[in-house]
């Protein structure tokens, strides 16, 4: 029986990685988080979501394998990227100083040529979409690029990265219809505000780091005030859910197992202990199953 993964900082040692990969390749598995998929999850889920939406029916399931491929490939590249830019803060911070970066096991230049070849991956993904959604899709890299510095200059990094993990609720409608609409214009905004609830709960695992070394988030900023604010990101979240719903005309389940999907947003605010970054990670993670909640709902608001 094989031991169970401890973790180096927030890497887990002994999983799949070492088990199964040769140890030259070890450090780029680790750079792209092949480890820790939430983050693909929560960049994924919002292709999925407008790709339900703008179809007729069940969902069309070659482009949910291709933006699958894309989300696993594009997160990688971001958080090449964002290490690449980050190292000098992450060996200061406890929980990433393992990273590959900052630990030395990978340069910042072999990260800058790793980085090259996923993005030309992520190319071929692209260009087997319509040439509409090829464009929105290249857009998406004047977000990719700034987020590391946001942190730096703004108290609300977490609003960037909203405008960044959810361009796939563009992109999916625009890789279905060609066009856009307003139905993925609201699914968008909706995006941001989940985005802003979840990323701020995550940063609070690191909000006594962040003040050391002098970096932002919306932790700090709210401080205190943090549990009423997740509840308005969330509840606005839902509304504008909703409201991309009716502009897609979907049918009654929707709204019912959409209700029933914000109670896991609900059950998030009212159980978060902010000061427990353990705690911080399990809610950080549980927005998988809202994620597959909303899914359902819009499958189930298109196909019943």
């Amino acid at each position: 029986m094989n031991a169970s993964p401890t973790l180096n900082g927030d890497i887990p040692v002994g999983n799949w990685i070492d088990r199964w990969i040769p140890a030259v390749m070890r450090p780029y598995l680790r750079l792209m988080r092949l480890d820790r998929p939430i983050g693909t999850w929560l960049l994924l889920f919002p292709c999925w979501w407008s790709i339900a939406l703008a179809g007729e029916g069940w969902p069309d399931w070659r482009l949910m394998i291709l933006f699958a491929a894309g989300s696993v490939i594009m997160r990688g590249a971001g958080c090449t990227i964002n290490d690449m830019a980050d190292h000098k803060f992450d060996a200061l911070v406890e929980r990433t100083k393992g990273r590959p970066i900052p630990s030395g096991a990978v340069s910042v230049t072999q990260a800058g040529l790793f980085l090259v070849a996923q993005l030309l991956a992520g190319l071929v993904i692209l260009t087997q979409l319509n040439a509409a959604a090829i464009w929105w899709g290249a857009a998406s890299l004047a977000l990719v690029f700034p987020y590391p510095l946001m942190k730096r200059i703004t108290w609300w990094p977490q609003a960037w990265l909203g405008l960044t993990f959810n361009w796939g609720a563009l992109l999916g409608w625009v890789a279905v219809t060609g066009q856009m609409a307003a139905a993925p214009l609201l699914l968008y905004a909706a995006g941001i505000l989940w985005t802003l609830g979840y990323d701020t709960i995550y940063a609070h695992q690191d909000k006594d780091d962040d003040q050391l070394i002098g970096v932002k988030s919306t932790a700090l900023r709210l401080g205190a005030h943090t549990g009423p604010a997740l509840a308005g990101f969330y509840a606005g979240a839902v509304v504008l859910m909703a409201a991309a719903g009716m502009a897609a005309h979907l049918s009654w389940p929707f709204y019912l197992l959409l209700l029933l999907s914000a109670g896991q947003l609900a059950w998030q605010v009212r159980s978060l202990r902010m000061d427990d970054a353990a705690d911080c990670l399990v809610k950080f993670k549980s927005n998988r199953l809202f994620g597959w909640g909303l899914l359902a709902a819009i499958i189930a608001g298109k196909v019943l």
